[in-house]
Protein backbone atom coordinates (compact mmCIF):
# COMPACT_ATOMS: atom_id res chain seq x y z
CA UNK A 1 0.00 0.00 0.00
CA UNK A 2 1.37 3.62 -0.74
CA UNK A 3 1.39 6.00 1.95
CA UNK A 4 1.77 9.41 1.83
CA UNK A 5 3.08 12.17 4.55
CA UNK A 6 3.12 15.57 5.44
CA UNK A 7 6.79 17.06 5.49
CA UNK A 8 5.92 20.59 6.28
CA UNK A 9 3.05 23.20 7.05
CA UNK A 10 3.79 26.71 5.49
CA UNK A 11 0.49 28.91 5.49
CA UNK A 12 -1.51 28.20 3.37
CA UNK A 13 0.83 25.23 1.78
CA UNK A 14 1.47 21.84 2.24
CA UNK A 15 4.13 19.64 1.07
CA UNK A 16 3.18 15.98 0.96
CA UNK A 17 6.15 13.27 0.08
CA UNK A 18 5.33 10.25 -1.14
CA UNK A 19 6.96 7.36 -2.92
CA UNK A 20 5.88 5.37 -6.30
CA UNK A 21 7.58 2.26 -7.21
CA UNK A 22 8.05 1.88 -10.99
CA UNK A 23 8.09 -1.23 -11.95
CA UNK A 24 6.80 -4.29 -14.54
CA UNK A 25 4.55 -3.01 -17.66
CA UNK A 26 3.30 0.60 -18.16
CA UNK A 27 -0.15 -0.73 -17.28
CA UNK A 28 1.51 -1.72 -13.93
CA UNK A 29 3.36 1.26 -13.08
CA UNK A 30 0.19 3.48 -14.12
CA UNK A 31 -1.80 1.80 -11.59
CA UNK A 32 1.13 2.54 -8.65
CA UNK A 33 0.64 5.85 -10.27
CA UNK A 34 -2.73 6.25 -9.68
CA UNK A 35 -2.88 4.73 -6.43
CA UNK A 36 -0.28 7.13 -5.24
CA UNK A 37 -1.79 9.83 -6.39
CA UNK A 38 -4.85 9.06 -4.40
CA UNK A 39 -3.14 8.42 -1.52
CA UNK A 40 -1.46 12.15 -1.71
CA UNK A 41 -5.33 13.24 -2.24
CA UNK A 42 -5.86 11.16 1.15
CA UNK A 43 -3.57 13.10 3.00
CA UNK A 44 -3.94 16.47 1.58
CA UNK A 45 -8.02 16.46 1.97
CA UNK A 46 -7.52 15.07 5.86
CA UNK A 47 -5.45 18.54 5.96
CA UNK A 48 -7.83 20.65 4.24
CA UNK A 49 -10.58 19.30 6.56
CA UNK A 50 -8.91 20.44 9.76
CA UNK A 51 -8.65 24.09 8.70
CA UNK A 52 -12.74 23.65 9.15
CA UNK A 53 -12.60 22.59 12.44
CA UNK A 54 -13.00 24.71 15.45
CA UNK A 55 -10.59 24.84 18.73
CA UNK A 56 -13.24 23.46 20.74
CA UNK A 57 -14.62 26.85 22.72
CA UNK A 58 -18.57 27.74 23.04
CA UNK A 59 -20.25 28.96 20.09
CA UNK A 60 -23.47 29.68 18.91
CA UNK A 61 -25.23 28.97 16.15
CA UNK A 62 -28.59 31.71 15.40
CA UNK A 63 -29.62 32.06 18.94
CA UNK A 64 -28.58 28.61 20.67
CA UNK A 65 -25.52 28.47 22.27
CA UNK A 66 -23.61 25.03 21.53
CA UNK A 67 -20.69 23.71 23.49
CA UNK A 68 -18.54 20.93 22.57
CA UNK A 69 -18.69 17.49 23.40
CA UNK A 70 -15.08 16.27 22.38
CA UNK A 71 -13.34 15.22 19.58
CA UNK A 72 -14.40 12.31 17.70
CA UNK A 73 -13.15 10.36 14.58
CA UNK A 74 -15.68 10.34 11.88
CA UNK A 75 -14.58 8.85 8.20
CA UNK A 76 -14.83 10.92 4.92
CA UNK A 77 -15.57 9.72 1.66
CA UNK A 78 -13.18 11.77 -0.91
CA UNK A 79 -12.47 11.44 -4.29
CA UNK A 80 -9.24 9.46 -3.43
CA UNK A 81 -10.14 7.47 -0.31
CA UNK A 82 -11.54 7.38 3.05
CA UNK A 83 -10.48 9.93 5.63
CA UNK A 84 -10.64 9.72 9.11
CA UNK A 85 -10.70 13.13 10.87
CA UNK A 86 -11.26 13.58 14.39
CA UNK A 87 -13.64 16.77 15.22
CA UNK A 88 -15.45 18.82 17.83
CA UNK A 89 -19.07 17.89 17.54
CA UNK A 90 -21.14 20.47 20.15
CA UNK A 91 -24.37 20.42 21.87
CA UNK A 92 -26.63 22.35 23.81
CA UNK A 93 -26.09 21.99 27.59
CA UNK A 94 -30.30 20.40 27.27
CA UNK A 95 -28.50 18.03 25.08
CA UNK A 96 -30.43 17.03 21.61
CA UNK A 97 -29.01 17.07 18.27
CA UNK A 98 -25.50 17.05 17.63
CA UNK A 99 -23.93 19.92 15.59
CA UNK A 100 -20.63 19.28 14.07
CA UNK A 101 -19.40 22.46 12.08
CA UNK A 102 -16.47 21.04 10.01
CA UNK A 103 -19.23 19.16 8.44
CA UNK A 104 -20.90 22.54 8.13
CA UNK A 105 -18.52 25.08 7.32
CA UNK A 106 -16.51 22.47 4.70
CA UNK A 107 -20.26 21.88 2.75
CA UNK A 108 -20.17 17.86 3.87
CA UNK A 109 -22.93 15.64 1.64
CA UNK A 110 -23.85 12.43 4.22
CA UNK A 111 -20.54 12.08 4.58
CA UNK A 112 -18.87 12.69 1.49
CA UNK A 113 -16.64 15.63 0.39
CA UNK A 114 -18.35 18.40 -1.73
CA UNK A 115 -16.23 17.04 -4.93
CA UNK A 116 -17.44 13.67 -4.25
CA UNK A 117 -20.65 14.31 -3.97
CA UNK A 118 -20.63 15.53 -7.23
CA UNK A 119 -18.86 13.33 -8.88
CA UNK A 120 -21.14 10.76 -7.56
CA UNK A 121 -24.35 12.28 -7.96
CA UNK A 122 -22.89 12.99 -11.88
CA UNK A 123 -22.67 9.56 -12.66
CA UNK A 124 -25.62 8.49 -10.82
CA UNK A 125 -27.35 11.02 -13.36
CA UNK A 126 -26.20 8.91 -16.44
CA UNK A 127 -25.74 5.07 -14.70
CA UNK A 128 -27.33 2.91 -12.36
CA UNK A 129 -26.08 2.55 -9.16
CA UNK A 130 -24.07 -0.77 -10.35
CA UNK A 131 -22.36 0.80 -13.23
CA UNK A 132 -20.99 3.82 -11.15
CA UNK A 133 -20.09 1.21 -8.32
CA UNK A 134 -18.23 -0.06 -11.02
CA UNK A 135 -16.79 2.34 -12.42
CA UNK A 136 -15.45 4.13 -9.34
CA UNK A 137 -13.72 0.83 -8.98
CA UNK A 138 -12.66 0.90 -12.25
CA UNK A 139 -11.76 4.02 -12.99
CA UNK A 140 -10.73 5.56 -10.28
CA UNK A 141 -10.06 3.00 -7.57
CA UNK A 142 -12.37 3.15 -5.40
CA UNK A 143 -14.68 0.52 -3.47
CA UNK A 144 -17.89 2.21 -2.31
CA UNK A 145 -21.11 0.43 -1.15
CA UNK A 146 -24.00 0.91 -3.84
CA UNK A 147 -26.09 1.63 -0.69
CA UNK A 148 -23.51 4.98 -0.42
CA UNK A 149 -23.68 5.83 -3.93
CA UNK A 150 -27.56 5.88 -3.70
CA UNK A 151 -28.08 7.32 -0.42
CA UNK A 152 -25.48 10.51 -1.58
CA UNK A 153 -27.55 10.92 -5.11
CA UNK A 154 -30.08 11.15 -3.61
CA UNK A 155 -29.83 13.47 -1.29
CA UNK A 156 -27.69 15.20 -4.09
CA UNK A 157 -30.95 14.99 -5.96
CA UNK A 158 -33.46 16.63 -3.17
CA UNK A 159 -31.40 19.37 -3.13
CA UNK A 160 -31.56 20.07 -6.83
CA UNK A 161 -35.47 19.10 -6.61
CA UNK A 162 -36.15 21.36 -3.24
CA UNK A 163 -34.31 24.54 -4.69
CA UNK A 164 -35.52 24.20 -8.31
CA UNK A 165 -37.90 27.33 -7.86
CA UNK A 166 -35.60 29.25 -5.38
CA UNK A 167 -32.40 29.12 -7.18
CA UNK A 168 -31.85 30.59 -10.29
CA UNK A 169 -29.38 29.86 -12.80
CA UNK A 170 -27.70 32.02 -15.20
CA UNK A 171 -27.48 31.92 -18.88
CA UNK A 172 -24.06 31.72 -20.44
CA UNK A 173 -22.91 34.60 -22.77
CA UNK A 174 -24.05 34.53 -25.89
CA UNK A 175 -22.45 36.62 -28.26
CA UNK A 176 -24.02 38.18 -31.15
CA UNK A 177 -27.72 38.54 -29.42
CA UNK A 178 -30.55 36.06 -29.26
CA UNK A 179 -33.11 36.92 -31.87
CA UNK A 180 -36.01 33.55 -31.01
CA UNK A 181 -36.22 31.37 -28.20
CA UNK A 182 -38.48 28.66 -28.96
CA UNK A 183 -40.16 26.93 -25.87
CA UNK A 184 -41.63 22.73 -26.22
CA UNK A 185 -42.65 20.37 -24.35
CA UNK A 186 -43.39 17.09 -24.69
CA UNK A 187 -43.86 13.61 -23.03
CA UNK A 188 -41.88 10.27 -22.74
CA UNK A 189 -43.66 6.97 -21.17
CA UNK A 190 -41.68 5.53 -18.12
CA UNK A 191 -42.57 2.13 -16.07
CA UNK A 192 -43.87 2.70 -12.42
CA UNK A 193 -43.49 0.78 -9.55
CA UNK A 194 -46.99 1.13 -7.50
CA UNK A 195 -49.18 1.73 -10.86
CA UNK A 196 -47.76 -1.58 -12.30
CA UNK A 197 -47.86 0.37 -15.91
CA UNK A 198 -46.43 3.41 -17.96
CA UNK A 199 -46.90 6.90 -17.00
CA UNK A 200 -45.57 10.07 -18.55
CA UNK A 201 -42.88 12.23 -17.82
CA UNK A 202 -42.70 14.97 -18.97
CA UNK A 203 -39.53 17.31 -20.91
CA UNK A 204 -39.36 21.02 -21.58
CA UNK A 205 -36.95 22.72 -23.46
CA UNK A 206 -35.95 26.36 -24.00
CA UNK A 207 -33.88 26.83 -27.35
CA UNK A 208 -32.06 29.96 -27.98
CA UNK A 209 -31.52 31.50 -31.34
CA UNK A 210 -29.03 34.32 -32.78
CA UNK A 211 -30.17 36.07 -35.77
CA UNK A 212 -28.53 33.50 -38.10
CA UNK A 213 -30.81 31.11 -36.74
CA UNK A 214 -28.13 29.17 -35.51
CA UNK A 215 -29.31 27.47 -31.75
CA UNK A 216 -26.57 28.61 -29.23
CA UNK A 217 -27.92 27.16 -25.86
CA UNK A 218 -30.72 25.07 -25.04
CA UNK A 219 -32.31 24.73 -21.32
CA UNK A 220 -33.54 21.47 -20.16
CA UNK A 221 -36.58 20.95 -17.83
CA UNK A 222 -37.68 17.12 -16.81
CA UNK A 223 -39.71 16.30 -14.02
CA UNK A 224 -41.94 12.83 -12.84
CA UNK A 225 -45.26 11.84 -13.66
CA UNK A 226 -48.05 13.34 -12.27
CA UNK A 227 -51.79 14.70 -12.78
CA UNK A 228 -52.32 17.67 -14.21
CA UNK A 229 -48.39 18.32 -14.95
CA UNK A 230 -49.08 21.60 -12.54
CA UNK A 231 -45.70 21.44 -10.99
CA UNK A 232 -43.88 20.74 -14.32
CA UNK A 233 -46.03 23.82 -16.26
CA UNK A 234 -45.09 26.29 -12.87
CA UNK A 235 -40.90 25.37 -13.32
CA UNK A 236 -41.33 25.75 -17.40
CA UNK A 237 -43.13 29.00 -17.02
CA UNK A 238 -40.82 30.38 -14.72
CA UNK A 239 -37.53 29.78 -17.36
CA UNK A 240 -39.99 31.59 -19.69
CA UNK A 241 -39.94 34.65 -17.37
CA UNK A 242 -36.46 34.19 -16.31
CA UNK A 243 -35.69 34.05 -20.28
CA UNK A 244 -37.89 37.00 -21.25
CA UNK A 245 -36.18 39.26 -18.24
CA UNK A 246 -32.54 38.40 -19.92
CA UNK A 247 -34.33 38.78 -23.40
CA UNK A 248 -37.14 41.09 -23.72
CA UNK A 249 -36.97 41.42 -27.52
CA UNK A 250 -36.90 38.18 -28.49
CA UNK A 251 -39.79 36.40 -29.97
CA UNK A 252 -40.98 33.25 -28.39
CA UNK A 253 -42.46 30.75 -30.00
CA UNK A 254 -43.94 26.87 -29.10
CA UNK A 255 -43.66 24.61 -30.55
CA UNK A 256 -45.27 21.06 -29.79
CA UNK A 257 -47.19 17.66 -30.65
CA UNK A 258 -50.92 18.19 -31.27
CA UNK A 259 -51.79 17.20 -27.51
CA UNK A 260 -54.43 20.05 -25.75
CA UNK A 261 -52.85 20.72 -22.97
CA UNK A 262 -49.66 21.45 -24.93
CA UNK A 263 -51.34 24.48 -26.21
CA UNK A 264 -53.18 25.44 -23.88
CA UNK A 265 -49.93 26.10 -22.33
CA UNK A 266 -48.16 27.62 -24.59
CA UNK A 267 -50.85 30.41 -26.10
CA UNK A 268 -50.35 31.75 -22.52
CA UNK A 269 -46.44 32.22 -22.47
CA UNK A 270 -45.51 32.59 -26.12
CA UNK A 271 -46.11 34.96 -29.08
CA UNK A 272 -46.68 32.44 -31.81
CA UNK A 273 -47.37 28.69 -31.92
CA UNK A 274 -46.48 26.02 -34.68
CA UNK A 275 -46.89 22.32 -34.89
CA UNK A 276 -43.89 20.23 -34.86
CA UNK A 277 -43.27 20.16 -38.44
CA UNK A 278 -42.01 15.87 -37.97
CA UNK A 279 -45.86 15.38 -36.14
CA UNK A 280 -47.25 16.54 -39.04
CA UNK A 281 -45.21 14.45 -41.72
CA UNK A 282 -46.23 11.37 -39.51
CA UNK A 283 -50.18 11.83 -40.38
CA UNK A 284 -49.01 12.20 -44.41
CA UNK A 285 -47.42 8.86 -43.73
CA UNK A 286 -50.79 7.22 -42.58
CA UNK A 287 -52.58 8.83 -46.14
CA UNK A 288 -49.46 7.32 -47.66
CA UNK A 289 -50.27 3.78 -46.52
CA UNK A 290 -53.93 4.42 -46.75
CA UNK A 291 -53.34 5.16 -51.00
CA UNK A 292 -51.22 2.17 -51.56
CA UNK A 293 -51.78 -0.03 -48.80
CA UNK A 294 -50.54 -3.12 -51.15
CA UNK A 295 -47.04 -5.30 -50.25
CA UNK A 296 -44.36 -4.30 -53.12
CA UNK A 297 -45.48 -0.47 -52.88
CA UNK A 298 -43.09 0.65 -50.75
CA UNK A 299 -41.29 2.89 -53.16
CA UNK A 300 -44.70 4.74 -54.18
CA UNK A 301 -45.38 4.92 -50.45
CA UNK A 302 -41.80 6.93 -49.58
CA UNK A 303 -41.69 8.91 -52.99
CA UNK A 304 -45.39 10.49 -52.64
CA UNK A 305 -44.49 11.09 -48.28
CA UNK A 306 -41.68 12.47 -49.32
CA UNK A 307 -42.99 15.22 -51.97
CA UNK A 308 -45.75 16.02 -49.68
CA UNK A 309 -43.78 16.92 -46.91
CA UNK A 310 -41.61 18.93 -49.14
CA UNK A 311 -44.70 20.98 -50.24
CA UNK A 312 -45.91 21.16 -46.87
CA UNK A 313 -43.37 23.17 -45.92
CA UNK A 314 -43.18 25.63 -48.71
CA UNK A 315 -47.06 25.63 -49.83
CA UNK A 316 -50.03 26.28 -47.87
CA UNK A 317 -52.34 25.37 -50.33
CA UNK A 318 -51.15 21.20 -49.79
CA UNK A 319 -53.14 21.33 -46.31
CA UNK A 320 -56.52 22.03 -48.48
CA UNK A 321 -55.34 18.78 -50.69
CA UNK A 322 -54.41 16.78 -47.70
CA UNK A 323 -58.11 17.32 -45.95
CA UNK A 324 -59.54 16.56 -48.73
CA UNK A 325 -57.69 13.03 -50.09
CA UNK A 326 -57.57 12.14 -46.03
CA UNK A 327 -61.58 12.73 -46.21
CA UNK A 328 -61.43 10.56 -49.31
CA UNK A 329 -59.62 7.84 -48.26
CA UNK A 330 -61.42 7.31 -44.98
CA UNK A 331 -64.69 6.77 -47.01
CA UNK A 332 -62.69 4.15 -49.35
CA UNK A 333 -64.64 0.55 -48.77
CA UNK A 334 -61.99 -1.23 -50.71
CA UNK A 335 -59.81 -0.14 -47.86
CA UNK A 336 -59.53 -2.03 -44.66
CA UNK A 337 -61.47 -0.78 -41.58
CA UNK A 338 -57.85 0.16 -39.89
CA UNK A 339 -56.91 2.29 -42.51
CA UNK A 340 -59.84 3.82 -42.84
CA UNK A 341 -59.60 5.04 -39.28
CA UNK A 342 -55.58 6.12 -40.10
CA UNK A 343 -57.24 8.31 -42.78
CA UNK A 344 -59.72 10.01 -40.97
CA UNK A 345 -57.18 10.21 -37.81
CA UNK A 346 -54.96 12.57 -40.77
CA UNK A 347 -58.21 14.30 -41.89
CA UNK A 348 -59.17 14.99 -38.11
CA UNK A 349 -55.62 15.86 -37.36
CA UNK A 350 -54.79 18.24 -40.49
CA UNK A 351 -58.51 20.15 -40.08
CA UNK A 352 -57.44 20.90 -36.24
CA UNK A 353 -53.99 22.38 -36.05
CA UNK A 354 -54.10 24.05 -40.21
CA UNK A 355 -53.96 27.48 -37.76
CA UNK A 356 -50.58 25.95 -36.31
CA UNK A 357 -49.06 24.99 -39.87
CA UNK A 358 -47.75 27.83 -41.05
CA UNK A 359 -44.35 26.48 -41.63
CA UNK A 360 -43.91 28.43 -45.42
CA UNK A 361 -43.81 31.77 -43.06
CA UNK A 362 -41.79 30.28 -40.41
CA UNK A 363 -39.10 29.42 -42.98
CA UNK A 364 -39.23 32.67 -45.00
CA UNK A 365 -37.82 34.15 -41.73
CA UNK A 366 -35.35 31.61 -40.80
CA UNK A 367 -37.46 30.05 -37.54
CA UNK A 368 -37.50 26.52 -36.79
CA UNK A 369 -40.56 24.36 -37.59
CA UNK A 370 -39.51 21.12 -35.48
CA UNK A 371 -39.13 20.12 -31.54
CA UNK A 372 -36.95 17.84 -32.34
CA UNK A 373 -34.47 19.47 -29.60
CA UNK A 374 -37.07 17.96 -27.32
CA UNK A 375 -37.86 14.75 -28.94
CA UNK A 376 -34.12 14.14 -28.86
CA UNK A 377 -34.29 15.15 -24.74
CA UNK A 378 -37.07 12.77 -24.28
CA UNK A 379 -34.87 10.09 -25.12
CA UNK A 380 -31.43 11.43 -23.67
CA UNK A 381 -32.96 12.74 -20.45
CA UNK A 382 -35.81 10.47 -20.01
CA UNK A 383 -35.64 6.63 -21.63
CA UNK A 384 -31.65 5.95 -21.66
CA UNK A 385 -31.79 6.25 -17.86
CA UNK A 386 -35.67 5.14 -16.78
CA UNK A 387 -36.60 2.29 -19.19
CA UNK A 388 -33.78 0.17 -19.26
CA UNK A 389 -34.56 -3.81 -18.43
CA UNK A 390 -36.33 -4.50 -15.26
CA UNK A 391 -36.42 -1.04 -14.20
CA UNK A 392 -39.43 0.43 -12.37
CA UNK A 393 -39.66 3.46 -10.79
CA UNK A 394 -41.44 5.32 -7.68
CA UNK A 395 -41.76 8.80 -8.06
CA UNK A 396 -39.32 10.04 -5.34
CA UNK A 397 -36.67 8.04 -7.03
CA UNK A 398 -37.91 9.44 -10.57
CA UNK A 399 -37.79 13.00 -9.92
CA UNK A 400 -34.40 12.62 -7.87
CA UNK A 401 -32.91 11.12 -11.20
CA UNK A 402 -34.73 13.35 -13.74
CA UNK A 403 -33.59 16.91 -11.65
CA UNK A 404 -30.42 15.58 -11.65
CA UNK A 405 -29.84 14.70 -15.32
CA UNK A 406 -32.11 18.23 -16.53
CA UNK A 407 -28.72 19.65 -14.26
CA UNK A 408 -26.20 17.49 -16.11
CA UNK A 409 -27.79 18.29 -19.77
CA UNK A 410 -28.15 22.54 -19.65
CA UNK A 411 -24.79 23.65 -20.08
CA UNK A 412 -23.56 25.66 -17.00
CA UNK A 413 -25.90 24.71 -14.58
CA UNK A 414 -23.96 21.57 -13.05
CA UNK A 415 -21.59 23.94 -12.11
CA UNK A 416 -23.82 26.59 -10.71
CA UNK A 417 -25.70 23.95 -8.85
CA UNK A 418 -22.37 23.18 -7.01
CA UNK A 419 -21.38 26.89 -6.59
CA UNK A 420 -24.87 27.53 -5.07
CA UNK A 421 -23.92 24.57 -2.45
CA UNK A 422 -20.90 25.85 -1.72
CA UNK A 423 -22.22 28.75 -0.67
CA UNK A 424 -25.10 27.82 1.13
CA UNK A 425 -24.38 24.40 2.49
CA UNK A 426 -25.95 21.04 1.43
CA UNK A 427 -27.44 21.00 5.07
CA UNK A 428 -29.40 24.25 4.56
CA UNK A 429 -30.32 24.11 0.84
CA UNK A 430 -32.45 21.16 1.82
Amino acid sequence: MVMAQVLSRSGNEVTISVTVRLEGSLLEMEAAIQEAANAVGCCATEEALKRFDTDGRPMRVGAIKLTARGRDPKPYQTPYGVVEVERYVYQTSRGGRIYCPLEHQARIVRGATPLFASQVSHKYAQLNVRAVQRDLEQNHGRKVAASYIQNVAEWVGTIAEAKEEDWDYELPRLTGGIATVAVSLDGAMIPMADSAGYREAMVGTLSFYDHDGERRHTIYLAAAPEYGKQTFNERLAREIARAKQRYPEARYLGIADGAASNWAFLDQHTDRQLLDFFHATEYIGKLAQARWPKRGSEDKRAAWHHAQSRRLKHDHSVIDELVAQAAQLSRRSSLSQTLRDEAYSAWTYFNNHRHHMDYPGFLAEGLPIGSGVTEAACKSLVKQRLCASGMRWKDTGAKIVLSLRALTNTAGRWTQFWQKIDQFGAECAC
